[in-house]
């Protein structure tokens, strides 16, 4: 089962944007609405502006924001409108877009503060949400259906006067163990922007934990004392969880996997060599009757294969695993990496395509709506004032 590739806007940004409508300030949400060939964000990444043109999120990672920003402050964005970036080679240089990369961007200035408070409540409480506008109108948002969270689809939909996207919430990983290698894992999750939870029954376990954070490196989790069997279900699993089994400790490790393996987790996965996982799956098999289908979806040993030895090194494959797992490109990579090679996917530009586009963003044709932005192309663009 392969995660929904919804998108999650930086709660933080959204809690800033939330912030400065709340003080009086006029705050412009740019929104990517349509991407050709590689391009740095996916369709439906938000950026929030101030008026003064800083900024929190993002649509580029490049120039774009620059141009976007100074836009902003020259007042020059007074109603719903689109910009477009990447014309040919030199132009998506000059704008940070790599390889040729162009996309569109819509900007809907002064969106009201009840609208962005409310958006900001339905994704911490867990809710799938739909965001409809039409250029002209106030934006409106919807609790979505759960089907884009079970069929594993990015859910976007282009008309000629707007757009719509279900974003979803926070990622949510599970791990289980208390020691250096979720110490080291925690912090990456966290950046990788999972809410996490650690699990630990163990006392002297716990009462280690915060010199085994401290080595790590800060890092927010929720923690629980309960057995593994019954966090994995206080934890509720759905389609954007993962779940590590990671004590080392088959009285623990195993317990979690009993429901985890049958939960909607798109990433389940466990620690230990091969030879342990192969003993694992006969004791999963024999004492509580699991499939080899259901067995299947276990990841062990853990991570990707990149030779780790140290808890950190452990810790950055399984990290890498979670990001190609839930961009759906672990098993291209898997298929692609030589035996006794470390699993890696990348093209010229450094990043694999699949991944950047998410699959999601055919070059658009007429009569597609908002996404015709083709012609736009022809039109000369304002030139970044960084770049020379």
């Amino acid at each position: 089962m392969n995660p929904a590739p919804l998108l999650d806007p930086d709660e933080a940004a959204l809690e800033t944007a939330v912030r400065w409508a709340s003080q009086g300030e006029a705050v412009t949400v740019a929104t990517v609405v349509a991407t050709f060939g590689t391009a740095p964000r996916p369709v439906g990444s938000v950026a929030f502006f101030r008026g003064d043109g800083v900024q929190v999120g993002s649509v580029s990672g490049g120039c774009v924001e620059d141009d976007l920003a100074e836009a902003i402050r020259a007042g020059q964005i007074v109603r719903p409108a689109l910009r477009h970036y990447g014309m040919d080679q030199a132009d998506a240089v000059l704008w940070g877009l790599p390889c040729g990369g162009r996309l569109s961007i819509a900007l809907e200035p002064a969106v009201p503060q009840a609208h962005l408070a409310d958006w900001r409540e339905r994704l911490a409480a867990g809710r799938l949400v739909r965001r409809s506008v039409r250029l002209g109108e106030a934006p409106q948002l919807a609790d979505a259906a759960g089907s884009p969270a079970t069929t594993g689809q990015a859910d976007f939909t282009a008309w000629p006067d707007g757009f719509s996207v279900t974003y979803g919430p926070r990622h949510r990983l599970l791990v289980i163990g208390a020691n250096q290698i979720s110490a080291a894992l925690l912090p990456m999750a966290t950046l990788l922007g999972y809410r996490v939870t650690l699990c630990d029954p163990r006392p002297e376990a716990r009462a280690a934990w915060g010199d085994l954070q401290a080595l790590g490196g800060s890092s927010a989790a929720e923690l629980s004392s309960e057995m593994p069997d019954d966090a994995v279900t206080t934890f509720r699993p759905d389609p954007r969880s993962a779940i590590v089994a990671l004590s080392h400790d088959p009285k623990l490790d195993d317990l979690a996997l009993l429901e985890a393996l049958r939960s909607p987790a798109f990433y389940v996965g466990a620690l230990g060599s091969r030879r342990n996982q192969q003993l694992r799956r006969a004791r999963l098999m024999e004492h509580f009757a699991f499939s080899e289908a259901e067995l299947a979806r276990l990841h062990g040993p853990i991570g990707l294969s990149l030779n780790s030895r140290t808890p950190a090194e452990i810790a950055v494959a399984i990290a890498a695993e979670l990001v190609a797992v839930s961009r759906g490109t672990a098993r291209q990579m898997d298929a692609a990496a030589p035996a006794g090679h470390a699993r890696a996917a990348a093209s010229d530009c450094g990043t694999d395509d699949t991944l950047m586009r998410q699959g999601t963003n055919p070059a658009p044709t007429e009569g597609a709506g908002i996404a015709v932005v083709a012609t736009a192309f022809q039109s000369p663009l304002p030139r970044c004032g960084i770049r020379s």
